[in-house]
């Protein structure tokens, strides 16, 4: 299996080489060339094994070039009851009605970024060695919250990289924020921009494409690469979570094998649930995949009318890694769909950046409404969720899973489908403390993040995360904030080229 370019089909990678690399020259994105097939006898076998056995069994079928013994290392590296809370990584909990809420939250940094980005430095580090890459990998990533933070975490003193965060200075929750602030490592750096996400991941991919940027870090023995779900490396492992939960669902005989089964996800950049897709598209009997927005509702807008429009007002909302507008996974989505007409993704990425929007043929909106149902959920609404979920099932999500929850329950009440379903919870309610508490108390809580948090605990009974209650004491190291123009000279200087 080898690896093209979603801009231009003729580009032939290594997955060692598209991991490395992380986006093409071209500014497209790296796509496998066929997508591997999954029989449900392989389903049932995982059924009887570890998750880092299960992520190995996926991760063959996509890194064609990696041994049986370099996948077994990354694997075992990155999920283990070292770094997970949980020795199953990611935990089912029964809901309601056949309903089951995914927790990909039991990691190092409480948010399901850890699912990808505990093993990305792995595949990355274990990549450059296959290509005989000889330089200091420079990892830049843009976040709305957890990336940031999944990202430092997995990279901090990794021998042979630097990692540079940018992240929205008002566009993150305050624990968000502490996380990324207080990081440990030598080879960290987080700087806060004055705008939003979008404005940062439009500066990150800039700086990816600079030829004078690329030339001095050439110069210096230096590449660019990334751990933002752009770089393969870090979706395909948000695919394996998918199969994991069918496979155990199986095993615990809460559906027969061969069930179809909805999956819910709160997205903003498409990846989470594009994983899905991918999974869906290797024999797991996915129904329906469940796109769910918060009040930046542009990718509810796009499938339920094939047009994308970024030109809108930007929310600042109380999910905030949703809080997106240009989402960037939905550039390999868009090639599969429309028959891997680069020329096509050319166009109509040309005009999202000229214009801010494009829209699809009729084909491809066919296509969208086929595999997607889209909805999107106020603050207002997900405070209610919160509340609701809370009082009658005695669970706490968090206000991204809540919008997950809110959005299944209209589309079930719109269309009756009760065909079982796995929603993704993508964080610890810890993360979003204030909404949280908010959501369940009625009223805005008067008392300081860790006091909240310890609110929190009594209430959900949930146990706080050690990585979070360590944090009130761990001394804030990255202050700096700049305008998004000035991304480029913070790397340089960064890098001191």
């Amino acid at each position: 299996m080898y690896y093209k370019s979603t801009r231009n089909s003729s580009v032939k990678k290594s997955a060692a080489e598209a991991i490395a690399q992380g986006i093409s020259e071209d500014g497209g994105l790296f796509i496998p060339s066929e997508i591997p097939s999954l029989s449900l006898d392989e389903i049932v076998a995982m059924g009887e094994m570890s998750y880092a056995e299960r992520a190995a069994k996926v991760f063959a079928k996509y890194l064609t070039d990696f041994t049986d013994e370099e996948i077994k290392y990354c694997c075992e590296s990155a999920y283990n009851d070292k770094k997970f809370a949980t020795a199953n990584i990611a935990e089912l909990s029964h809901l309601f009605d056949g309903t089951y809420i995914l927790e990909l939250w039991h990691g190092p940094t409480c948010a399901f970024k850890d699912m990808a980005l505990q093993i990305l430095p792995y595949l990355l580090t274990t990549s450059a060695k296959k290509i005989n890459l000889n330089k200091k990998i420079v990892i830049l990533v843009a976040t709305s919250g957890d990336t940031g933070k999944a990202a430092l975490e997995g990279f901090k003193d990794v021998e042979g990289t630097s990692i540079m965060v940018f992240y929205p200075e008002e566009g993150v929750s305050p624990m968000q924020k502490r996380q990324m602030t207080t990081q440990d490592g030598s080879n960290v750096s987080v700087c806060a921009i004055n705008g939003n996400f979008d404005d940062a991941q439009s500066g990150v991919k800039a700086i990816f494409t600079n030829e004078e940027v690329k030339e001095k870090l050439d110069s210096a023995s230096m590449m660019f690469s990334s751990a933002n779900s752009i770089n393969w490396g870090r979706l395909a492992p948000q695919i394996v979570y998918y199969i994991s939960a069918y496979a155990t669902l199986v095993k615990d005989e809460e559906i027969n094998l061969g069930d179809k089964i909805n999956v819910v996800v709160p997205t903003g950049n498409f990846g989470n649930i594009l994983a899905a897709y991918f999974a869906k598209k290797m024999g797991l009997p996915i129904n329906k995949l469940i796109c769910a927005s918060n009040s930046n509702n542009v990718l509810t807008d796009f499938i339920n009318t094939g047009v994308y429009d970024r030109n809108r007002k930007f929310y600042t909302t109380i999910s905030p890694s949703m809080d997106i507008l240009i989402s960037s996974n939905l550039e390999r989505l868009l090639y599969m769909l429309c028959g891997e007409d680069d020329a096509q993704i050319r166009e109509w990425f040309g005009s999202l950046a000229k214009t801010g929007r494009y829209e699809v043929t009729d084909a491809v909106k066919a296509a969208l409404k086929a595999e997607f149902y889209a909805g999107c959920c106020s603050d207002e609404d997900t405070e209610k969720t919160i509340k609701a979920t809370f009082d009658k099932y005695s669970y706490t999500c968090d206000t991204h899973t809540a919008v997950a929850v809110k959005v299944y329950n209209d589309y079930r009440a719109a269309t009756g489908d009760a065909t079982k379903t796995v929603i993704a919870s993508t964080a610890s309610p810890y993360k979003f403390s204030a909404s949280v508490l908010e959501a369940i108390d009625g009223s805005k809580p008067d008392m300081d993040e860790f006091a909240m948090v310890d609110r929190l605990c009594e209430l959900s009974k949930y146990e706080i995360p050690e990585s979070l209650a360590a944090l009130k004491n761990k001394e804030i190291r990255f202050k700096e904030s700049i305008e998004s123009a000035d991304m480029k000279d913070f790397v340089l200087r960064s890098l001191s080229l």
